[in-house]
C-alpha cells in the first residue's frame, strides 16, 4: 500500500515518523484507567486465559472468578499486565468483570482504534521493557499511561479500524483453515501410530481380543504384560548442578530453557537439591499431567521436579516402548488411574501405574514397526512443518499490518 504524502518525526522511538496531520499524545489523555473493584456475583468474567495473544480474540476456558475483580463496561479495553509480552488485549462486548491481572481502559469517543494500539507489537515491546518482578513480570500502569501513542483524526481512526477488521478477517480465515489442516495431520499421525503399536503392520496376521474396549483386537502372537515388568520407580535427589528437564505432551522430555519467558510459568526454587535425577533411557512421568500424555523416555540426563515419577526402564527396544506408550492408545490408561478433586490437580496412582497393560510384539517386529512409523510419520511431519511455517509468516504479517496501520506507515485510503 502507499504511504501518506508527508510525514513528521513523532519524537517517539516506537512510533517513528507519523503523517504530518496526526498527533502523538500521552495514552492517559486518551484512555482512562478504570479501577472499579467488585465481587463478580454472576457477571460475565474474563480472565487472562480468555484472551488470545496478539489477536484480541475471546477464548472459552471455563475459568471461574475468585475474590474481587475489575469491573468493565461495553467498549472498554482490557490489557494483561501480567507477562505483557503475551499481548493480551481485548475490547469488551458487554458489561462484566475481569481478573485483576487485566488493566481496564476506557475511551468514550471511539475506543475501537486504541484496541489495535494495544495489539501493536512495538507498543507491546515497549510496555514489556518496563516490567517489574523477575518470576512473574507485570507491566507498570503509570508507565503505560505516560507513553505517547499516535492519534489520527477521528475519521481516519474509523477508516483504519474498518481496514484492519477486513484485512485481519481475511488472514484469520486463512489461518483457521491451515490450523484445521495441521490438526487433521496430527490426528492422522496419532491414529497411524496407535494402530501400528496395537495391531501391528501385517494385515494378514491372526488376531485375538485384547480385553480392552478402545484397543480391540491385537495380533495373536503378541504378549500382554503389565508395566511392572518393565518399570521400577526410583528417586535419586541431590544433584542441583544438573540441567533442568521437563516433560511436555507434544515433545516428550525436553531441556528446560530457564531464560525463556514462555517456558517458565511455573516457579523454579533457588535450591534444587530436592529435584530428581533422570538418566538417559529412563522413563519420566509428570504425575499431575500424565492423563494428558505428559510422559516419555528421556534422551537426556538432568533433573526434574519432585512432582514427577522417575523410573528405571528394563526394555530392549526403548524406542519402540516410547513410541507405543506415548500413543493415544495408552493415554486412556493413565487417565483411568489419575484421580483428584480437580482435573488440573489429578495425581497418578503409582500402584495402578504398574498395572497398565503393554502389548508386546517380538523384538524383530518392534524394529519393523519403528522403521515403518519413521517412514510414514516423517512425511506427515514435513507437511506439518511447512504449514506451521506458513502460519508463522501470517502471524508476522498480521502484526506488521496492525503496527503499520496504527502508526500511519500505510495510508488505508489508497
Amino acid at each position: 500500500m502507499k504511504r501518506y504524502d508527508s510525514y513528521k518525526d513523532s519524537g517517539v522511538k516506537w512510533i517513528g515518523e507519523i503523517p504530518s496531520h496526526w498527533d502523538a499524545i500521552k495514552l492517559k489523555y486518551k484512555l482512562q484507567l478504570i479501577n472499579d473493584k467488585i465481587v463478580p456475583n454472576g457477571l460475565q468474567y474474563i480472565g487472562m486465559e480468555n484472551i488470545e495473544s496478539f489477536t484480541g480474540k475471546y477464548v472459552q476456558s471455563g475459568i471461574k472468578a475468585e475474590g474481587l475483580a475489575n469491573h468493565f463496561q461495553a467498549g472498554d479495553i482490557l490489557f494483561g499486565k501480567l507477562r505483557p509480552y503475551l499481548a493480551k488485549a481485548y475490547q469488551c462486548k458487554a458489561d462484566g468483570c475481569c481478573s485483576t491481572e487485566l488493566l481496564v481502559y476506557r475511551n468514550k469517543e471511539y475506543p475501537d482504534f486504541f484496541k489495535y494500539t494495544f495489539l501493536a507489537k512495538p507498543f507491546v515491546d515497549l510496555v514489556n521493557s518496563s516490567t517489574y518482578g523477575s518470576k512473574m513480570p507485570r507491566a507498570n500502569a503509570n508507565f503505560i499511561g505516560s507513553q505517547f501513542i499516535p492519534v489520527p483524526p477521528l475519521t481516519e481512526q474509523r477508516a483504519i479500524v474498518s481496514f484492519l477488521d477486513t484485512e485481519l478477517g481475511k488472514i484469520d480465515t486463512y489461518m483457521d483453515k491451515e490450523q484445521q489442516l495441521i490438526e487433521r495431520l496430527k490426528e492422522l499421525k496419532q491414529s497411524l501410530i496407535a494402530r501400528a503399536v496395537t495391531h501391528g503392520i501385517d494385515p494378514n496376521v491372526k488376531m485375538k481380543p485384547s480385553g480392552i474396549n478402545w484397543i480391540g483386537e491385537i495380533p495373536e502372537h503378541w504378549e500382554v504384560k503389565n508395566l511392572r515388568s518393565f518399570l521400577r520407580i526410583i528417586s535419586d535427589k541431590g544433584h542441583p548442578k544438573e540441567q533442568l528437564l521437563s516433560v511436555v505432551r507434544e515433545q516428550g522430555v525436553i531441556i528446560r530453557n530457564t531464560d525463556s519467558k514462555d517456558e517458565n510459568h511455573n516457579f523454579i526454587p533457588d535450591d534444587l537439591k530436592g529435584y530428581k535425577l533422570v538418566r538417559k533411557g529412563q522413563f519420566v512421568i509428570n504425575k499431575m499431567k500424565s492423563w494428558q500424555g505428559s510422559y516419555a523416555v528421556s534422551n537426556y540426563q538432568g533433573i526434574v521436579s519432585p512432582a514427577y515419577y522417575t523410573c528405571d526402564l528394563r526394555f530392549d527396544n526403548k524406542e519402540f516402548f516410547n513410541i507405543a506408550i506415548r500413543s493415544k492408545a495408552y493415554v486412556p490408561f493413565f487417565s483411568q488411574y489419575s484421580k483428584g478433586i480437580r482435573v488440573g490437580q489429578w495425581d497418578l496412582d503409582p500402584i495402578n501405574l504398574k498395572k497398565i497393560p503393554f502389548f508386546l510384539p517380538p523384538l524383530s517386529e518392534q524394529r519393523a514397526i519403528v522403521d515403518y512409523l519413521q517412514d510414514k510419520t516423517s512425511k506427515i511431519d514435513k507437511l506439518i512443518t511447512e504449514k506451521t511455517r506458513e502460519l508463522e509468516y501470517m502471524n508476522e504479517l498480521r502484526q506488521r499490518i496492525i503496527s503499520d496501520a496504527v502508526t500511519g506507515k500505510i495510508d488505508v485510503h489508497s
